[in-house]
């Protein structure tokens, strides 16, 4: 990884600087990582133009904001290259960019100048229907350009035992949207059903769907209940198909071999993640205490490994919280070791068939992290290209989570590049 690791980063770099350094990096990733690095805020006039009718408003989600308030604005933002950007609404204080709107288009303007034009995300139809139990369908599947995410559990039981992850707002950010928006807080299998039916009625629109819920510790063996309602909810969604398999992937917790045997031999499902967070054991038993106590980093990992053997090389994968390695006060100490401690285990995973991408942390204000600041432009840069390369090295396909299904990791945009 001498590539990734080369050179030592001193002050932070304008982004400008990051796009001529870092040359082998498409100018519109980068801009799409700054933009989820420091967060947005839309203008009076950008507002101004949004229309309900066609733009896809902010649905029910998993995480808060930075401005930890629910608010009618936009989904999200496309850049011209069709690079999805999952914007997250942050105080003028904070220094974000600012959506505005410049000569009739919508604008990502930093510092008084225009860095790119952007286009709001399109309303899917069904989010204008209800279920036949009143719901309405946006609080049952959220949409992405291509992608239907269900959220069907918003409680984690690690939250229970006062044992959270350090970055999430889970439970805090769902009390709040089953108070102001009525989102159900486990759904029912059949509200789902009828939700990917009429989701299915756009032809072309949607080419996966991802389920992802917070962690259920109950069972016979650790997390029975988790794979029990996942099962439940996958069936209820492979009514609407002809064939068994559909195009899907599970976000869970790290599940035994019997429980993986279970959900892929009796359900539609062909992807498999659950998310290590950081890859570093002291990290991890910092930032993640209740995954640490309950099933420990080095097993976390051996079951990754052990599902590949069941979904495959390439269909086994595990999400990072990117740069809250780097979080106060127990964080590594500098942007360079902690590049070199990620990569190392993120290639010990290729090796044994495992994919590894991030998402960008954002401090959010309902999590114990409120309030930190997450590291520069270049340390993203770096980290994106760095688990690129080592997809690349060793065969790895990321197509569940690549720059069409999900949008959500800047290291996944760069497969295009194959």
């Amino acid at each position: 990884m001498s590539l990734a690791l080369a050179g030592t980063l001193h002050a932070a770099l304008s982004l400008n600087e990051i796009v001529a350094k870092y040359p082998d990096i498409p100018r519109l990733i980068i801009i799409k990582t700054d933009v989820q690095r420091r967060g947005i805020h839309y203008t009076e006039r950008a507002l101004s133009i949004v229309d309900p009718a066609i733009h896809q408003i902010r649905s029910p989600y998993l995480f808060g904001s930075r401005d930890g308030a629910i608010k009618p604005l936009p989904e999200s933002l496309l850049l011209r290259d069709g690079t999805t950007i999952f914007v997250d609404p942050t105080p003028l204080e904070q220094n974000p960019y600012q959506v505005d709107l410049v000569e009739g288009r919508l604008a990502l303007v930093d510092n008084g100048e225009v860095v790119e034009f952007v286009r709001l995300w399109e309303k899917p139809l069904y989010y204008d229907q209800k279920t036949s139990s009143g719901i309405p369908m946006s609080h049952i599947a959220s949409a992405r350009p291509q992608r239907l995410n269900i959220f069907q559990s918003s409680y984690c039981h690690f939250w229970a035992e006062q044992k959270g992850c350090r970055f999430c707002d889970i439970v805090n950010h769902n009390k709040q949207q089953k108070h102001e928006l009525g989102v159900p807080v486990r759904l029912k299998p059949e509200d789902v059903s009828e939700t990917i039916r009429e989701a299915l009625k756009e032809p072309g629109r949607f080419t996966n769907i991802c389920l992802t819920a917070g962690s259920v510790l109950k069972g016979k063996d650790l997390f029975d209940h988790e794979v029990d309602y996942y099962i439940e909810t996958l069936l209820a969604i492979g009514e609407n198909f002809a064939t068994k398999k559909f195009p899907s992937e599970l976000i869970s917790s790290a599940f035994n071999e019997k429980q993986l045997i279970r959900l892929y031999e009796q359900t539609g499902i062909m992807s498999y993640t659950s998310d290590l967070e950081v890859l570093n054991e002291e990290k991890f038993n910092w930032i993640c205490p209740g995954k640490a106590d309950t099933l420990g980093y080095n097993e976390w990992k051996k079951r990754l490994i052990r599902a590949v053997d069941i979904f495959g090389k390439g269909n086994v994968g595990t999400g990072l919280v990117g740069g809250v390695e780097l979080a106060k006060p127990y964080g590594f100490g500098s942007e360079n070791e902690a590049l070199e401690a990620t990569f190392e285990e993120a290639e010990s995973l290729a090796v044994n068939g495992v994919t590894t991408f991030f998402i960008v942390w954002v401090p959010r204000p309902g999590s114990d992290f409120r309030g930190q600041q997450n590291p520069s432009l270049e340390y993203f840069v770096r980290l994106a290209s760095g688990l690129h390369q080592i997809r690349a090295k060793y065969r790895l396909s990321i197509d569940f989570n690549d720059y069409r299904r999900c949008g959500n990791h800047p290291d996944t945009d760069l497969s295009r590049l194959l």
